[in-house]
């Protein structure tokens, strides 16, 4: 007998209850979520899908007019003497062909949208992608006039369109701070990893997780003590509590308590739900360009790149440093002379204040500011800190400072005082983006995760001053700033420069 009908015949003689009850298993029976309205993923898509064909033919009708007229008709391709085709015939086929290659490439789909950098990646890779296929074909059908296309409408077409996912995304995340436009999660897995997992979430709300609650394993955080949300069930009713919960997305938070067999299940049981499967690895505040997946044999592994802070990159970044900060110093000398002028006038003491920082590799140089304060404001700092209680803290800032003059803070409110460290960035000791340069006696306190800090140059400014300048705690200073240093890329640099600007507009948390 053959193997193939051995095994008919085992199937055959099988209980027809044991099969019956293995094929639910396998076609993993679930309540399909209902909702009486159109989820708001699918009306933010649409809202973008209009606000796209607008910006795109904006774009596509004022290159024709600049580029052709609003009422040519020459020929753009001529095919073995084919009739001549009008520029607005080609306009509009061209807009048709940018919204389908954007919807292709899944541009609105929500996974993307509202945060990160893969949307905006998408909408530059898609144009990109369609509009060398509009060149190629140009230089194939000999139609020479497209070129004003590829040189006009695709640069102003993909900077307004990543413009304008941007001013959604503003939108969205004011939104998500009245709770709407939330993405409901259930979170699976032991509780330790659930309360980390949940906590990372609580970290980023701009996200729009709106944790429902968690599966955990049986026996275990039944109570809900354990964990900071309830507990509503264990994981083999995962499928059960996400349809009964309404939820968006199942997150399997790490891997104790949760072998292979049992992730395969739940996903099994999740397929007809319509709930998404998230699984969040171990590993966090790690930049999504760092991680690369691989199937080895059925086996996802997930690689990580080791940090890079020598090379190319370092080259380019030096560069890039020298080349803004000597254009923004001629942009800036105005004021720099202003401010130097009001110094001068309303404290006696010097103009600029140098104080011995510490920065790459733990090499000391001396920084330079405006200086905001009396003079021997340094010799009264270990008494305020200390009075104050955060002396064994490294970050030596005080509150409500008495030593700052008038003028002082009023610069300081606009990080008027931290101009002069553009001449710390030619000469190569700071640079514009990086972590907060230090006092000696402030890198003393760092354990080894904060030494890290030094590994890369300080900058200006960085992530932690733009997240919430002096009113982060430590253990947060030092998050934000080893995230930079472990995950540093030119894109992060140049968001960090465009947040510092809203930033210091905004005059928020500054001492």
């Amino acid at each position: 007998m053959s193997a193939a009908n051995e095994r008919r015949v085992l199937v055959d003689h099988e209980p027809r209850s044991a099969r019956t009850r293995q094929l639910r298993d396998v076609r993993a029976v679930g309540t399909a979520i209902r909702r009486t309205r159109p989820t708001w993923e699918r009306a933010y898509q649409r809202r973008l899908v209009v606000t796209d064909a607008l910006i795109l033919t904006l774009a596509l009708a004022g290159t024709q007019t600049i580029w052709f007229g609003l009422g040519g008709t020459q020929q753009v391709a001529r095919i073995s003497g084919a009739a001549t085709v009008p520029y607005w015939m080609a306009t509009a086929a061209l807009l048709v062909l940018w919204l389908a290659v954007l919807k292709f490439f899944g541009t609105r789909s929500f996974r993307v949208t509202g945060s990160g950098f893969a949307e905006y990646g998408r909408v530059a890779d898609a144009s990109f992608r369609l509009f060398a296929v509009v060149a190629i074909a140009a230089l194939l059908l000999q139609a020479l006039p497209a070129r004003g296309y590829i040189l006009t409408a695709f640069p102003v077409g993909v900077l307004l369109l990543v413009a304008s996912r941007w001013a959604w995304r503003q939108w969205l995340r004011g939104q998500r701070k009245h709770g709407r436009y939330m993405i409901r999660v259930l979170l699976v897995g032991a509780p330790a990893s659930v309360e980390h997992l949940y906590d990372e979430f609580e970290r980023r709300t701009y996200l729009g997780f709106e944790i429902v609650g968690a599966c955990l394993p049986a026996g275990r955080g039944v109570t809900g003590m354990e964990v900071p949300v309830g507990a509503l069930g264990t994981f083999d009713e995962v499928a059960k509590v996400a349809s009964r919960e309404r939820v968006h997305a199942v997150a399997l938070a790490g891997s104790e308590d949760l072998p292979p067999e049992a992730v395969r299940r739940i996903g099994w049981q999740l397929e007809s739900t319509g709930v998404d499967l998230m699984v969040a690895p171990a590993i966090t505040e790690v930049a999504g360009t760092r991680i690369h997946t691989r199937p080895v044999g059925g086996l996802p592994l997930m690689y990580v790149d080791s940090p890079s802070y020598e090379g190319s990159k370092k080259a380019a970044k030096t560069v890039l440093d020298f080349g803004l900060t000597a254009l923004g110093l001629l942009v800036v000398w105005p004021l720099m002379l202003a401010t130097a002028i009001g110094v001068k006038l309303t404290s006696h003491g010097p103009i600029f204040f140098r104080q011995q920082r510490i920065g790459l590799n733990g090499k000391a140089f001396d920084v330079y500011k405006f200086r905001s304060m009396r003079v021997g404001a340094d010799a009264e700092l270990a008494a305020l800190l200390q009075a104050q209680g955060t002396s064994g803290t490294p970050l030596f800032k005080v509150d409500n400072d008495p030593r700052i003059t008038r003028f002082g803070e009023f610069i300081r409110k606009f990080s008027l005082d931290e101009l002069p460290q553009l001449f710390n960035v030619l000469k190569g000791e700071m640079s514009l983006v990086g972590p907060r340069p230090q006092r000696a006696e402030e890198v003393a306190l760092y354990d080894n995760a904060a030494g890290r800090r030094l590994l890369v140059k300080p900058g200006i400014t960085g992530l932690w001053q733009v997240s919430g300048r002096s009113d982060l705690s430590w253990e947060d200073t030092v998050r934000l700033d080893l995230y930079y240093a472990d995950n540093w890329s030119f894109v992060d640099d140049f968001v960090i420069m465009l947040w510092t600007v809203k930033t210091v507009l905004q005059s928020r948390g500054a001492r």
